[in-house]
């Protein structure tokens, strides 16, 4: 079976897994309170071009935007996204949960613009009724998108300005961050993120690591006692360890960076072909998540030899599905899935 539904289906980079083995039996403390976790902080800190940053490490995806939306907002807040944001779609209701509601924005291609943010904010302040209803405290988008779309450094600039002007933080979700900063032609660095986000997670689940995400408050923005809050969620590692050997890894020699391409090229190889053998995309993507219709019967055709990503139903024939590359995806796999293609 090929593998081409997600970008984590392999377990960690060679070089994350020797780093655990070579540190395995050291007996180190815990809570990522560790020297190694402060090892990655300061790489990490290093590859933002931001010294003054907060950086902590949680395990998994949902868990950092739940954590991080809740522990930011104030009880009667809640979070601005894209209507498609992955908060708003993909997270079975995990900040709701935690008692705050999402508030869905019109998108394009995934993004939120700055326009429509500053519009949408000026229309709820000019509510004479606004005192009754729930306060916008945080703004959310993801960096590639669900759509795997990309936002150049004039439209952060844009969304961060409006943010400032509200004094409302700009959160970056960075699950797929690694391939985000790898795609051809885009102009955002590391560097533009801390500078332009008040708080962003670079994600290792689905750039090479095990699992693990670094979230990195930029502006000295921290909660108060946010370690204490997330062991209060039930995420704080007494084996923190396990996070910072594995983005000390990913950030030593720019391994994170360098592993991220390999997505890219191999997404460009598969676009390529799909182009050549006449498939309709749903959207262009320039990262490693490819957006294809296929007709029904050709799908369950596929689906027997290859593992692909339900999207949603295009009409009674037609399936929007998601072809996936990862850090690990070899170009040999791309090749026989071209044959079955």
């Amino acid at each position: 079976m090929l593998a081409f539904e997600n970008d984590y289906s392999e377990g960690a980079h060679d070089k994350v897994l020797r780093r655990l083995l070579e540190t395995n039996m050291e007996q180190l403390s815990g809570y990522g309170t560790d020297h190694y976790c402060e090892s990655a902080k300061d790489k990490i800190r290093k590859a933002c071009s931001c010294p003054q940053a907060d950086v902590c490490f949680l395990a998994g995806g949902t868990q950092t935007n739940q954590i991080v939306i809740s522990t930011m907002l104030k009880p009667y807040e809640g979070v601005i996204a894209a209507e498609t944001g992955h908060v708003s779609t993909h997270e079975a209701g995990a900040v709701e949960c935690a008692g705050h509601k999402v508030l869905n924005l019109p998108q394009e291609e995934g993004k939120i613009s700055a326009g429509v943010l500053d519009g949408w904010l000026h229309s709820f302040y000019e509510d004479e009724n606004h005192e009754h209803m729930v306060f916008p405290g945080i703004v959310y988008i993801s960096h590639p998108t669900e759509y795997g779309t990309l936002y150049t450094k004039s439209e952060l600039a844009g969304l961060s300005a409006v943010c400032s002007r509200y004094k409302i933080p700009l959160y970056l979700d960075g699950a797929r961050l690694g391939y985000g900063l790898a795609a051809d032609g885009t102009d955002v660095t590391l560097k533009d993120v801390a500078e332009y986000c008040d708080v962003f997670y670079i994600g290792g689940t689905k750039v090479g690591a095990l699992c693990g995400e670094a979230v990195v408050f930029t502006k000295a923005n921290m909660p108060p006692h946010f370690m204490t809050m997330v062991k209060q969620r039930g995420a704080l590692l007494a084996k923190g360890r396990l996070l910072g050997i594995q983005f000390d890894a990913l950030f030593t020699d720019g391994l994170y960076f360098e592993i991220g391409r390999n997505a890219i090229v191999a997404a460009d190889r598969l676009k390529r072909i799909l182009k050549e053998k006449g498939y309709e995309f749903y959207i262009k993507s320039p990262t490693n998540q490819i957006f294809v219709v296929l007709e029904n019967r050709k799908l369950e055709q596929l689906k027997r030899e290859v593992a692909v990503s339900f999207w949603e139903k295009k009409d009674e024939d037609h399936t929007v599905v998601r072809f996936a590359t990862s850090w690990a995806t070899r170009m040999e796999d791309v090749e026989k899935l071209a044959a079955l293609l």
